[in-house]
Order: structure tokens, then sequence, then C-alpha cells
């Protein structure tokens, strides 16, 4: 097999980077234009594979979309004119894109077959399939509808009061969405708040949809209109160069118009608790979603315990907390993150092994793992496992490694951040 080199030793960072728009809101701007009335505008517009896939999914369905880069018109007709797609959908491996149209198609008075990749195939829908199922869905797959390939005969839904058994932003905003489409209220319970985009769009595109002691409470009442969504760059995809920036000696990195909702800042939290240099400015708001420039600089670091409800808040940051941990002074316990094995591959085996390899000494465990540092890492072959946040993970170890870095494939990174290594060379100095 080939392997892709990775090798930076001798560098430092410094300059200013513009990351992607944040892909859980771009995901949602193409669902809820393409289901209200109008044309809705998206700029910033993630250009990744997952979110392309939600755009072929409402084209299917007969909604127009012009896309031009980043900026993207949605001409929506309602829910009442979506059309019975010609062929099944191929949701590739999205796992977002899945979830969500999962709750929309079961409300939808037509037959509709999804599938994808390897990796999304392994990933479980049992978490989606029974509240819906609640509701009255009707759908069929394999191992009773727990992995994809999936059918769902759409039909009329109850709305159902539901509390999560598992902290997932993306099986509240499924039944949230199967809710638009039923009888009376849906009510969704968490005890513990997920990433909240759904809400807070749903809300600004006219849904009946309010928060109260009861939980997120939405009907069909609502008519959704059009409106723009600016979105912001995703936290997410800025953490690999805010982690880099903490770690590579001499380095200074601003990140700019990144998306600050509180649902999705726990990794700031964690680093300013590691004694991370970083600073938050130009604060503002738009759509209901707050935006601001992040700034980091290299200083020494200690470890910590990353634990309870911020995890929810920093989940798809973790593997690349978890390369942050092995240059920190003392241990770093990452604990409550059993939702890491069902991601797009079993992150916490991927982390762990990877970072053993490269010189690291971390030690997995059922619900995270634990990290003794600072460790100089010496650099080795790895795997990305086709998973896009492992592969960047990779790349951004390959700064602080003794030795090149070696991995399987870097195509995976498209997923999310398709400028990933345009927008590393332009702040290498």
């Amino acid at each position: 097999m080939t392997h892709v080199q990775f090798e930076y030793t001798s560098h430092r960072l410094e300059g200013e980077v513009v990351v992607p728009g944040d892909k859980s809101i771009s995901h949602r701007s193409i669902i809820f234009g393409s289901i209200s009335h109008g044309i809705t505008k998206v700029t910033n517009f993630l250009d990744g594979e997952d979110c392309l896939r939600t755009i072929d999914a409402f084209r299917e369905m007969g909604v127009q979309i012009e896309k031009e880069e980043s900026s993207v018109l949605v001409y929506g007709n309602g829910l009442e004119e979506l059309k019975k797609p010609e062929k099944p959908l191929n949701f590739g491996n999205s796992g977002t894109t899945t979830r969500l149209m999962l709750g929309l198609l079961s409300g939808l008075p037509f037959e509709t077959s999804i599938f994808g990749d390897a990796s999304l195939t392994k990933r479980p829908m049992e978490r989606v399939v029974t509240p819906l199922r609640k509701m009255g869905a009707a759908i069929r797959g394999e191992a009773d509808g727990n992995y994809l390939p999936i059918t769902i005969q759409g039909g009329e839904l109850q709305g159902i009061t539901y509390r999560l058994p598992v902290k997932s932003a993306q099986v509240k905003s499924a039944v949230l969405l199967a809710g638009l489409l039923a009888e009376g209220e849906t009510v969704v319970q968490e005890d513990t708040e997920t990433r909240n985009h759904t809400e807070v769009m749903l809300q600004a595109f006219g849904a009946d949809l309010k928060q109260n002691e009861d939980g997120i409470v939405v009907t069909n009442k609502g008519k959704l209109t059009a409106c723009d969504v600016e979105v912001p760059g995703d936290i997410s995809s800025a953490a690999f160069f805010l982690v880099a920036g903490a770690i590579v000696p001499g380095s200074a990195v601003t990140l700019k118009n990144v998306g600050l909702n509180a649902s999705r800042t726990g990794i700031l939290d964690v680093m300013k608790r590691m004694g991370a240099a970083l600073t938050v400015s130009n604060e503002r708001t738009t759509g209901g979603e707050k935006i601001g420039d992040l700034t980091i600089q290299y200083t020494a670091l200690k470890g910590t315990t990353i634990e309870g409800d911020v995890i929810p808040r920093l989940i798809d940051e973790i593997p690349i907390l978890a390369l942050l941990a092995t240059q920190a002074e003392g241990k770093t316990v990452i604990k409550d993150a059993e939702e890491l094995k069902v991601k797009e591959t079993d992150r916490i085996e991927a982390v762990c092994q990877n970072l053993q390899v490269l010189g690291a000494n971390i030690t997995p465990t059922e619900d995270g793992m634990i990290i003794e540092g600072p460790m100089k890492l010496t650099g080795g072959t790895i795997s990305s496992y086709m998973d896009h946040r492992i592969a960047m993970m990779g790349v951004i170890a390959a700064l602080v490694s003794e030795n090149p870095v070696k991995m399987d494939e870097k195509e995976s990174i498209n997923i999310s951040y398709p400028t990933f290594f345009d927008d590393l060379e332009a702040i290498l100095r």
C-alpha cells in the first residue's frame, strides 16, 4: 500500500485561517430551506462531501438547488411538494444526513430507500428508529432497521414525549423533524444539553417550536418560510489549528469567524483549563448563532480530566484533544465518551492505536482514555481508518513528531475540510 508522508519538523505556525463553514449548520440549512416556502440563500456553506449528500437528496426529491462554491440558493416549495425519489438515496459517509433524513422521510407520503458507504453501513440507527417507530413510522432494514440499507414507508405520525437515552443532537433533530409532520405536540427532553443548531434554525424559519420546563416542544402548525443563513466557521475544524498553535513552539494563529454556540465550545473551556493562551475577540451574533475570532499562542500546558456535561459539547474534538494531552504536563483522563465508539469508526480505538504508534503514553478505557504527558512523539506509520478527524489528527501530530508521520490516505479529510492542507501550508513558517 502506498502511504502519504507528512514531515513538518522545525516549523512554527503563524498567521490567520478562515475555516470552512460549520458542517452541522450547513446540513440543516439545506434541509430547512428545502422544506420551507421561498428562496433560502446560504453563504459560507461547507463544500464537503457529507453536506453535498444532503443537497443531492433534496434534488432527488424535486427541489431546485443552485450552488456556486460556498454560496447556495434553495428554492423551497414546502414539505407538501417534495417528490418520491426515483432511486434509492445514497448518503455516502454522512451520519448527519442519514439520521436527520430518517426523521423527515418518516412523515412524507411515499416510500424511500437509503444506503451509504461501508463505514456508514456499520453505524447504528436504532437510536433514531426507536423513537420514530413510537411516532408511527414504518421502517425496515438490516438487523430490524439498525443498519443501512433502510427503507422508510412514510405515513401519518403522532406526536410523542421522548427523553433522549443518549447524548445525541442527531437523535433530537430526527424526532423534531418528524414532529413537524406529526399530529399534536412532539416533546424532546434531554438530561444534558446537546448542540442546539436545529432548534435555533427551526425558530428562524418560523416553526412552531418553543422550549419550556417540559422540554423542546414542536408541532406541525408553523409555516416554514425561507430565510438567509450565514454559516459560521466550524469550531470542529478550527480545533485542529487551535491545538497545533498550542503545541508547536513559537506559534501564534488566529482563526476568523468561528461559530461560538455555547453547546459547541467545550474545547475552549478545556483548553483554557489546561493553561492554553487562548483569547476570543470580535464577538457578534448572526441568525441566532454567536461568531468570533480565536487566537492561540504556544505555551506550556497541564493535564486535566474531561468528563460529564462537557462531553457532548466537544465530542468531535476528542481525537485532537487527545493529541493536545500528549504534550501537556501530567495526566489527562477522558471519560463518559462512549459515543466515540459509534462515530465514523471506533474513535477510542483509532486514537489510542495511532498515538501509541507515534510514541504517546495513552491507554484506552471503556468510555475514553488516559494520557500521560508530556511525551516527545517519534513518528511512525498510522491508519486514518477512513475517518476525517482521525486523519487530521495524524497530520497535526506530524508537527510535533521527531520523524515523519506516514498515513494510508488523506482523501477522507475532504468530508469536512477540503482546504485543510492549503490552510496549513499558508501558516507554516
